[in-house]
């Protein structure tokens, strides 16, 4: 529930499910909103975070003290809309400064409807954060904020992350194509799950026409526009719930297509080949997590966005119905799992995005690996 009203001065009140609250004011559009509060380490970016759809259905603590200095442009968006369920700065810029802005960031919240609030302490949000976990909130402004309990009894209502099936609310309805830049050399079916649009940009960009298909999509939809390789894009929610895409990802494994997932993708491979996945305490976001690539010693730079893990050995290959299967990624800070490669069929996965410019370009070979696998297919 919002209006339209731009809040800098109204007040507004940030509830956490455990009872904790923080009191600002209100950024963007001035309402009530739900979700689960998390925090994402990017100094910038902002704009790419709020467009994720991995993000539908969780409220963003910023944890860079200031936000919006560039603004709003029309070239950055991942979708065609802001999915976040709420935003929480310490600071927003007063005015934008880039030759790009089109429009402030709070201007955008507004017309998006989506509800914020800025001038609270987000390092002592953030800290709670980390020692408490990821947990429900709630960010109320306007008149009737001064009942806290009331408003904590809402928030302790709301549904949980942990068993949501959220893939199916993002996802594009109708198959639609991304064309080649210049000469087409391979084509490939895409899962949209949540898919970011610069995905299959960068597909594009080595020659490869993707066909975007819905969650929903069959296995025979997948073989109709006759891929050399298929793909499964990140997206929201828990993988546990996931059934659909781990059956159509094991039919594309059975036809040893060559395959690639990211982030969501990379639990599902996760789930098809039988490893369990579980929620994190507070999950990796935000463009500085450091992984590293175990069979080139290399480490990257990476953007992350997952509240989720797949729960894979990392001594030793293990045994699928596909094949051997090794832990081909980990993430440096706190050995989560962040890829998967089969050993014996042409797949593998990564749990972080590769289509973002973190590193700015470390992970950009995944396309490439990507390549080499339906070139080696099909010779």
């Amino acid at each position: 529930m919002t209006t339209s009203t731009r809040g800098a001065k109204t007040p507004a009140v940030l509830v956490l499910e455990d009872g904790r609250t923080f009191r600002g004011r209100a950024y963007g559009a001035v309402g009530e909103t739900f979700g689960e509060a998390v925090f994402s380490t990017g100094m910038t970016g902002y704009q790419e975070t709020l467009t994720d759809p991995s993000y539908h259905r969780q409220v963003v603590v910023m944890t860079a003290p200031h936000i919006g200095n560039t603004g709003v442009n029309d070239e950055d968006p991942e979708s065609k809309r802001i999915w976040v369920s709420g935003y929480v700065v310490r600071d927003p810029a007063r005015t934008p400064s880039n030759w790009r802005s089109r429009r402030s960031l709070d201007e955008e919240l507004t017309a998006q409807g989506v509800v914020g609030i800025s001038g609270i302490d987000t390092r002592a949000l953030t800290r709670h954060l980390r020692e408490r976990g990821a947990m429900r909130v709630g960010i109320f402004s306007g008149e009737a904020i001064a009942d806290e309990a009331a408003l904590l009894a809402k928030v302790q209502a709301a549904p949980q992350m942990k068993g949501a099936d959220l893939s199916g609310e993002v996802a594009t309805d109708e198959t639609y194509v991304v064309p080649a830049i210049g000469t087409k050399r391979f084509t490939v079916a895409a899962i949209d799950l949540g898919i970011k649009g610069m995905t299959p940009h960068r597909m594009a960009e080595r020659g490869i026409e993707v066909h975007v298909l819905p969650a929903t999509a069959t296995l025979e939809d997948i073989y109709a526009v006759g891929p050399d390789g298929v793909f499964f894009s990140n997206g929201p929610g828990d993988p546990a719930t996931a059934d659909h895409p781990v059956s159509l990802m094991r039919g594309v494994l059975e036809r040893s297509t060559p395959l690639f997932g990211i982030c969501f993708g990379n639990q599902i491979l996760g789930r098809a080949l039988g490893f369990g996945t579980y929620k994190l305490k507070y999950g990796h976001r935000g463009i500085n997590q450091p992984v590293q690539d175990r069979s080139t010693g290399k480490v990257e730079v990476t953007a992350h966005n997952h509240g989720f893990a797949v729960d894979a050995p990392l001594d030793a290959p293990s045994d699928t119905p596909y094949g051997r299967a090794e832990v081909s990624h980990v993430c440096l800070n706190d050995n989560v799992v962040e890829g998967l490669r089969l050993l014996d069929r042409p797949a593998f996965s990564v749990q972080y995005h590769p289509e973002a410019a973190a590193g700015p370009h470390d992970a950009a070979y995944l396309f490439d690996r990507f390549v080499t696998l339906m070139e080696g297919q099909r010779a």
